[in-house]
């Protein structure tokens, strides 16, 4: 028989934990190690950063106005009156006393139709009433001989009542072609077309030597009154019960129109009236307003920006519009201390009037708040004001900074990086 292989001793617990107790202390270690590198990141990552340089800001003071009070709109430019030229009469055009764009006067001639088959009209019927006129003529003579002889009783009764009959027949014979003449010598008018208003004249539509119709849809030309102009805009109905108080009392209301991008002042007008009823779809009135146009800024059908002054309200607190930011909270302004650490105050808008806006809210006047460079701030950051003279002094060896040298030199004094008003 060969001989077997021991089999391996069995180790007891005890045993075991002897043989792992060199590698305990060292895991152990190791595992203390990260729970306490997590904790100190994990709080290190929870607790906000301290503010240890400066942001470059710009800023402006909070101030006490006056602020009108606007209503803004979006109008289009209407000619005060528009008129088609048209023909009363059929005929041949053969002048045209106009240039197409104009600018016409009321009563001024603008084109001639043929005058001759109106002109033999009128020979016509001038005629007619010469001859009809003789015939009363020589009737009233009879007449005055029938009376002479009725009174000497030479005659019956009946001839003179003929001849006064025969008197009257002739006279509504005259009055008939004297009505025939006056409406020859108005169709021989017609054939002269004039400017009913003063205006700008349009494009021509039809030439010379063309037959012209009385029942032509499109006429000749259009004029378009634009001294005065006048300006149709919607308003919200919320604002109806004011303005027709204002009117009511005889107040002028005052209107601007803006251009597109409401950078230039096109006119300064009075709104001339309202609408007699709401648009119920969108819960706006129309209202109309005039303006003297006598530099012809406005053109007929000219989209415009309206302005609509309500009102005047005083002592407003106002702040420059680019101060005002907006949060989940609604809107705000980062103010600053006396030791250049901002705080956000909330505020609620109101009247806007170019670059400044009013405000309600705790504000008062003199306080300086940030108008750019704001997107990196938070309450109790401590920020560095940039005057026109910092931003103009020289930096890096007596250079005025451009785009790089201005962020090296915020760097450089700050620590921070400019906002994108503050570089340019």
């Amino acid at each position: 028989m060969t001989d077997q292989p021991a089999p391996p001793e069995k180790l007891s617990r005890k045993d075991q934990l002897k043989r792992l107790r060199p590698f305990l202390w060292p895991a152990l270690i190791v595992l203390v190690l990260a729970l306490l590198g997590t904790a100190y990141f994990l709080r290190k990552g929870s607790r906000p950063p301290a503010p240890s340089r400066s942001q470059p800001v710009s800023a402006a003071e909070v101030a006490i106005k006056d602020m009108p009070v606007w209503i803004t709109a979006i109008g289009s430019a209407v000619p005060r009156n528009l008129v088609t030229i048209r023909t009363r009469v059929d005929g041949e055009l053969i002048r045209v006393y106009f240039t197409e764009g104009q600018i016409v006067k009321k009563g001024q001639l603008l084109a001639e139709i043929d005058p001759r088959p109106f002109q033999a009209q009128l020979t016509q019927v001038n005629g007619q009433l010469a001859r009809d006129s003789a015939q009363l003529q020589n009737a009233q003579l009879d007449l005055r001989r029938y009376q002479d002889l009725w009174a000497k009783d030479s005659i019956a009764k009946q001839q003179l009542d003929t001849q006064e009959a025969l008197v009257r027949q002739y006279q509504g014979t005259v009055e008939n072609d004297r009505g025939l003449v006056q409406n020859a010598k108005l169709q021989l008018s017609y054939t002269q077309i004039s400017a009913p208003v003063s205006g700008r004249i349009g494009l021509r539509l039809v030439d010379p030597g063309n037959q012209v119709h009385a029942s032509d849809a499109n006429g000749l030309a259009a004029v378009a009154q634009v001294e005065p102009m006048t300006v149709v805009f919607a308003v919200p109905e919320i604002n109806l019960p004011e303005i027709t108080r204002r009117m009511a009392s005889g107040e002028t209301l005052k209107v601007e129109a803006w251009d597109r991008e409401q950078k230039n002042l096109l006119a300064s007008g009075k709104l001339l009236t309202a609408d007699n009823l709401i648009d119920s779809t969108t819960g706006t009135v129309k209202l109309k307003a005039v303006f003297a146009n006598a530099g012809r800024s406005l053109f007929p059908n000219q989209f415009v920006n309206v302005r609509l002054l309500l009102g005047v309200r005083e002592g407003s607190t106002v702040v420059p519009t680019a101060a005002i930011q907006r949060g989940t909270q609604g809107a705000f302004v980062y103010t600053i201390d006396a030791e250049n650490t901002v705080k956000s105050v909330p505020v609620t808008t109101g009247t806007v009037d170019g670059e400044l806006t009013a405000v309600d809210s705790a504000l008062k006047p003199g306080e300086k708040v940030v108008t750019d460079g704001s997107d990196k701030l938070r309450d109790g950051a401590k920020v560095e004001v940039m005057t026109p003279e910092k931003r103009q002094a020289p930096a890096n060896g007596g250079q005025k900074p451009g785009r790089r040298d201005a962020s090296a030199s915020y760097g450089k004094n700050s620590g921070g990086s400019p906002s994108r008003g503050d570089a340019s």
